[in-house]
């Protein structure tokens, strides 16, 4: 009598891998979520590097004024008043980009200073703001801005 030889996992051995996959999946699945908001927290800080630059650009060219909103405005309205034909948008739709300056209103180069920022993700609590002056400085705050002054000491 010839004896085969076969070859093959046991149900062991295949149930060792399966767990060992499940457990994978599992630590995927738990810090996946937080590595997009953090790549979404990027791209927002990356757009309002934009908007900073294309208000420069602005200012460069009206006698060193800014567009003056002296409301809290969407930076949908700010890409009209400073020429951008591409305009920047939140990654998690509905947010938006906020803009607040000094000056008379309406979008006229009448504004000396302005306020740029968008709502973060992570941390989640508390609400934490971006936040881009025309000073230059830029980081984060927890409380809404509200008119054209600096937040950032």
């Amino acid at each position: 009598m010839k004896k085969t030889a076969t070859t093959g996992f046991t149900i062991v051995e295949l149930l060792i891998v399966l767990a060992v996959l499940g457990v994978m999946v599992g630590f995927f699945l738990v810090t996946f979520p937080g590595a997009r908001a953090s790549a979404r927290d990027t791209q927002r800080r990356s757009d309002l590097k934009q908007f900073q630059t294309g208000l420069e650009s602005f200012a460069n060219r009206n006698n060193g004024l800014y567009p003056s909103r002296n409301v809290t405005t969407p930076t949908s309205t700010l890409c009209t008043d400073i020429g951008f034909t591409g305009c920047p948008t939140d990654p998690a739709s509905p947010q938006v980009y906020n803009y607040i300056s000094d000056g008379s209103g309406a979008g006229a180069a009448s504004a000396t200073v302005y306020v740029l920022w968008a709502t973060l993700e992570k941390p989640a609590s508390p609400v934490t703001y971006w936040v881009v002056c025309s000073n230059g400085k830029s980081g984060t705050v927890t409380t809404t801005p509200s008119s054209s002054a600096c937040p950032l000491t």
